[in-house]
């Protein structure tokens, strides 16, 4: 079925094949490849693009820390000429990644301290986070599981899926389980499903969901048949990652279409980075272009206490404002929620502007995104009725 071609069409491109002219549709199209032929290398990033003094010299760190991975497709959002590219401060290391603020921390979401067996994490009462891969298709330099992914960090991987399994199923207060990583899209069809599978056997887990950033880094591998592999694990949602526009291309447009025709809703967690997406316009157009995706603006992250992510961390008031220019100002499924995962395992707090200027007993004096002021009565008030009335005159 062919569809119109409408003018918001022209905001999604495609900028394949971009470094790689000479490689062929057929090879350009297959994940598999896109994953053999990564950027990992200083000698290779040097040959594609010209690297300052300190993302030369975060690449030499990152061996030591979390490695440099970036597919071909992301690699070709990259703008070569600008050291300020939203796209490459996400993905090329930079030395400040070697600078630790004494607020900083290897885990801070707590998960390592809420791990009842190996790669399985219970921090909420009906729902757990399984960790079932260390590898993702590229790295964030700001990745919250830098001390566990790529193999580069202090900490390894374990996750005992024998034991996993044993807990979901002893623990009847589970409904809904998170797989992660890592990035569990990068499993073949066949392991995915094995996974799948064995927790839809647990009859008290209500549903499933895929938290995953391989639609945008390899929207290569969102196969027709891994759509209706994933079709069969209904009620299965997804969370996808994107922080700027320019990563909403033709090809991820085309791949997360293909998740939504086959019945999975998508949600979007953006991380609230410092020259990525810390500016009203460059958020305001994002949420746009994800609706058009047909995905729901859902989290915006404050950037996690990582080690050595100062430099991407933007202020919290910042967050505070963008929310507040775009509540009212464009749809409500457009706003997502801010949200601080509380340093040291505390969850994610929800963290609004503030619309309630007083409140007591008896009103609630609100605030609307014009700043004009409106008063609502408090529920619990005595009601005097019209013929009590009369009989007070």
């Amino acid at each position: 079925m062919s569809h119109p071609i409408r003018p918001s069409d022209a905001r999604f491109v495609s900028h394949a094949p971009g470094h790689w002219p000479d490689v062929a549709p057929e090879q350009w199209n297959d994940w598999k490849w896109q994953l053999k032929n990564r950027v990992t290398t200083l000698a290779r990033l040097e040959e594609l693009i010209p690297l300052t003094t300190e993302e030369r010299a975060g690449v030499l760190l990152a061996g030591n820390k979390l490695s440099l991975a970036i597919t071909p497709h992301f690699f070709n959002l990259i703008e070569p000429d600008n050291p300020d590219c939203p796209i490459r401060r996400q993905v090329i290391p930079r030395m400040e990644e070697g600078y630790t603020a004494p607020w900083e921390m290897a885990d801070p979401c707590g998960e390592d301290s809420h791990m009842p067996v190996p790669g399985l994490v219970h921090r909420y009462p009906d729902r757990v986070l399984f960790l079932v891969t260390d590898r993702c298709a590229s790295y964030c330099r700001y990745c919250t599981r830098s001390r566990v992914v790529s193999g580069a960090g202090d900490q390894e991987l374990h996750t005992d899926f024998d034991e996993a399994f044993a807990y979901l199923e002893k623990h009847t207060e589970v409904r809904d389980v998170l797989f992660s990583g890592g990035d569990a899209l990068l499993l073949s069809d066949e392991k995915l499903e094995r996974l799948l599978s064995r927790v839809r056997a647990i009859p008290h887990i209500e549903f499933v969901r895929i938290g995953t950033r391989v639609p945008i880094f390899l929207p290569q591998r969102i196969t027709p048949e891994l759509c209706k592999m994933l079709q069969k694990y209904h009620p299965l949602w997804m969370s996808v990652h994107v922080n700027h526009p320019r990563e909403l291309t033709t090809e991820v447009r085309e791949a997360l279409g293909r998740l939504v025709d086959h019945g999975i809703p998508l949600g979007n967690q953006s991380v609230f980075l410092a020259g990525v997406n810390d500016d009203v316009e460059t958020m305001r157009e994002l949420v746009h272009k994800l609706l058009l995706c047909r995905v729901r603006p859902y989290y915006l992250y404050q950037c996690d206490l990582i080690q050595g992510s100062s430099h991407l961390r933007s202020s919290v008031a910042k967050g505070v404002e963008i929310i507040e220019a775009l509540r009212g100002f464009t749809t409500g499924y457009a706003v997502p929620q801010f949200v601080i995962d509380a340093p040291g395992g505390g969850g994610k707090v929800p963290i609004n502007p503030s619309y309630v200027l007083y409140h007591d007993q008896e009103k609630v004096v609100i605030r609307n995104y014009e700043g004009k002021i409106f008063e609502y009565p408090e529920a619990g008030l005595p009601v005097v009725s019209h013929r009590e009335v009369e009989l007070f005159r």
